[in-house]
């Protein structure tokens, strides 16, 4: 049984924060209903190339972005716009325990969908919110992308080369890190129900789980009053902890404490360095970093990064190589956890949650545009199949095999 079967999720959510939460609840085992504009759909379904291929090698229109947050979902295709769209949600929260949207602030009033709206008609939801900058405050009605995210709350500052440009992460990290606080605190809001027996709002935004996630960084300022510099590959308050190059490719060493260190030496092939007041302590070795990695850097250089990181993981040094996607995925403990999967001739990219019990459940593969919206009107609201022809004809549905 998996841990969250039976709870029933509308999903108003779109692109990548919200989707990547829904994903997560599904594989839990949540029933996750996609709402979806009509004739459009997700935006990132047309996020490509690559797109995934059919069963005759043709390009479908399914983008890889799409693919990788939407599994074990029901796609709905509702214009929302319209008053009749309108009632078909607010027939779906009848039976619904969650509902998530990422729409800029106030924008679902205009459809009647707001949480002040609706919060009296349905006591028990659980409704998520998921924004750029808050429901509140003088940025609240604007959009919210990963990338002003990262800027704004002093992630790409701290990103980088020292002497060089801020760099954004190499993915939609606010984004994730967004998804990620949506489902814990979905997830806390679903246990305090089941203590008072009411819903509530779970408010999450893209600028406040950057900056939280800062942590050390963010703490370093306020316990300073100075913004961490950056430090390219390197820790700032940890010394040796970062890339270096091998005789063959790269690999990182981080160490994280004294001992580490004096084994790290050791396996170099000089141990005196480690009773060198210089470097003795983690305190010392941070202020004479530049000299430490210059003499490092000299001797990992002898090694090849296969030999290397054998040799620091049999001292309990902590190490391992910079891998490309394709060979992170051929490691052997990423094979062993199951994080490439394959759904119906889908390749996935596998969930991490690992439970004793309970199961990830693995079930609909990411659902074409419409795919479920006759199965869940006639399931879920008992609309007959005359209602639902009707409503296809008006344009406030789409069916799975209406054309885009």
């Amino acid at each position: 049984m998996s841990a969250l079967k039976g709870l029933r999720v509308l999903d108003l959510s779109r692109v990548l924060a919200g989707p990547y939460c829904t994903q997560m609840l599904g594989d839990m085992g949540a029933d996750i209903i996609k709402i979806e504009k009509p004739f459009a759909g997700d935006d990132t379904r047309f996020w490509g190339p690559p797109f995934h291929k059919d069963a005759h090698g043709h390009d479908t229109k399914e983008s890889a972005y799409y693919l990788s947050i939407n599994r074990n979902k029901k796609s709905v295709a509702i214009d929302i716009t319209k008053a009749e769209g309108q009632n078909l949600i607010l027939g779906l929260l009848e039976s619904c325990d969650i509902l998530i949207e990422n729409f800029k602030t106030r924008n679902l009033a205009k459809y009647g969908l707001d949480y002040d709206q609706i919060r009296q008609k349905f006591p028990k939801l659980i409704y998520c919110s998921i924004t750029g900058f808050g429901t509140s405050g003088p940025l609240s009605t604007e959009p919210g992308y990963d990338l002003v995210a990262q800027a704004m709350g002093g992630l790409m500052a701290t990103t980088g080369e020292v002497d060089g440009a801020p760099m954004k992460s190499g993915i939609a990290v606010s984004d994730i890190l967004t998804g990620l606080h949506a489902a814990i605190g979905i997830l806390s809001a679903l246990h305090a129900r089941t203590q008072t027996g009411c819903g509530q709002r779970v408010d999450v935004n893209l600028l406040d789980c950057t900056m939280a996630t800062m942590t050390n960084l963010a703490q370093f300022y306020l316990t300073s009053q100075t913004p961490a510099k950056r430090q390219g590959n390197a820790h700032s308050t940890i010394v040796p902890y970062q890339a270096f190059r091998t005789k063959d490719s790269w690999c990182v060493i981080a160490v994280g404490n004294d001992h580490q260190f004096q084994r790290l030496c050791a396996v170099l092939g000089e141990p005196s360095l480690a009773r060198d007041e210089k470097f003795s302590t983690n305190a010392a070795r941070l202020k004479n970093r530049d000299s430490l990695i210059k003499i490092l850097e000299k001797h990992i250089a002898q090694f090849t990064t296969e030999a290397l990181v054998t040799l620091c993981r049999d001292q309990d040094i902590p190490a391992g190589p910079v891998n490309r996607i394709d060979q992170a995925f051929a490691e052997p403990q990423a094979q062993h956890n199951e994080m490439k999967i394959n759904m119906d001739g889908v390749t996935l990219v596998g969930s991490p949650l690992k439970f004793s019990d309970t199961k990830v459940d693995y079930h609909l593969t990411p659902p074409p545009l419409g795919r479920d919206t006759r199965r869940v009107l006639r399931d879920i609201l008992n609309l007959p199949d005359t209602a639902i022809t009707a409503l296809a004809a008006q344009r406030v549905i789409q069916l799975e095999k209406s054309s885009i």
